[in-house]
């Protein structure tokens, strides 16, 4: 039974896609739910699996090529998997061809097999940690560790690359992510208004708020961690409210004032920068935001975040001090107004009550669209910020 293999459904914000990898060749053996082929859009890798055992009967779409939602890429025989066994006595002599035979039907994650691909790993030898024994990202790196001595071989690749003397080039395609994100921040610079304030704040209370309580938050909520991020999206959830302007957007010459606070929060991936989502963040407990943060991030690394779970948002939070930044100035998210940037925690001389104290600084930078925001709600926005987190009891008490 012939069956067409379609392009999933692309949401609107998503005019197409491009085949990125096919994972399997036409006429090798097929089971059912495993990945065939990774689709690259504008702001996520999609996979499609095969809906049933059997075989690729013919490709439709290359590597490369650009699809539409729902358009067929690929024709699949379904109960066809026993015809690439005809060949497997042929293969039988070679004893080589049996781990080969055995990577092909270990689940392996797109992001797990670039990197194995990247270091010249062999999946079959990578003991797999996912669900069914799925290879994942940190199951490769922590088999590269373990295996220094084939990291000669992760070389080899370089040599393909032309040189002229010890001048050595790489030319390597730009990703749609890349070009995407590219794309965004040129539109951000060049269609707004961008300014940027600054501001520091005192992270000493936070800090001790967290060390005295860590543990009974770890046991009360599951595992959860009690970080910095969530303090941050409170203070922020509880600042919008104060200033609707800045948790609004332009429409051609319209403003949109959001009743809700849709919090984007910057993660980073091998493939670029992402920003998924924390939905009606104001009614997040602490624990909520750590657990839904955290859920996040593993899903971005294995490239499994949903489209719907990066579009939207009304307000955005990045993070460079993870990094080690200690200043800098973020550029807008549009169609958004405002994104807030946290940096390093630097302990600094401050002068307190007339002495000198040793004090945990963190640069704030707010950055925003001036044609919506006056400079005054911007500044108050920013302090707002500060003065929560210096007092975090106000962002429990909302005052």
């Amino acid at each position: 039974m012939s069956i067409e293999i379609k392009a999933p459904t692309f949401p609107e914000s998503v005019a197409d896609g491009t085949v990125a990898t096919w994972h399997k060749k036409p006429g090798e053996a097929v089971k059912r739910d495993e990945l065939i082929v990774d689709i690259e859009t504008d702001k996520v890798v999609l996979e499609v699996v095969a809906p049933a055992d059997g075989s690729i009967a013919e490709i439709l779409k290359g590597e490369g090529e650009t699809v539409l939602s729902n358009e067929v890429i690929a024709r699949f025989v379904e109960g066809a998997a026993s015809a690439p066994a005809v060949s497997a006595p042929a293969a039988a002599p070679a004893a080589a061809s049996a781990p080969a035979a055995a990577s092909a039907e270990k689940p392996v994650n797109p992001a797990a097999r670039k990197l194995a691909e990247e270091n010249n790993v062999n999946t079959s030898s990578v003991a797999g940690s996912g669900k069914d024994g799925r290879v994942l990202k940190e199951d490769v790196a922590n088999h590269i560790k373990s295996t220094p001595a084939a990291a000669p071989a992760a070389a080899a690749p370089v040599a393909a690359i032309e040189a002229v003397g010890d001048r050595v080039e790489k030319r390597v395609p730009m990703t749609r992510l890349r070009k995407r994100i590219a794309e965004r921040l040129l539109e951000a610079s060049n269609t707004t208004a961008m300014l940027t304030t600054f501001n520091e704040v005192n992270m000493a209370p936070v800090m001790a708020l967290r060390a005295k309580y860590k543990d009974q938050f770890e046991k009360a909520h599951g595992g959860s961690r009690l970080g910095f991020m969530s303090f941050f999206v409170k203070a922020a959830a509880e600042a919008l409210r104060r200033f609707p302007a800045v948790n609004a957007s332009i429409d051609n010459n319209d403003i949109v004032y959001h009743g809700y606070q849709d919090i984007g929060v910057a993660v980073s991936t091998d493939k670029g920068l992402v920003v998924p989502v924390l939905r009606n963040a104001e009614n997040m407990s602490l624990a909520t935001i750590e657990n839904t943060i955290r859920d996040f991030g593993l899903r971005a690394r294995d490239g499994k975040l949903g489209i719907e779970e990066m579009s939207g948002g009304t307000f955005t939070i990045t993070n460079g001090g993870v990094f080690g930044s200690l200043l800098s100035t973020p550029i807008l998210n549009l169609p958004q107004s405002a994104i807030l940037g946290m940096h390093k925690i630097q302990e600094r001389p401050m002068a307190v009550n007339g002495k000198v104290e040793i004090l945990p600084m963190m640069y704030l930078a707010l950055s925003y669209d001036h044609r919506l925001l006056d400079g005054k709600e911007a500044v108050q926005f920013l302090v707002t910020i500060k003065d929560l987190l210096e007092d975090p009891a106000r962002i429990l008490l909302e005052i």
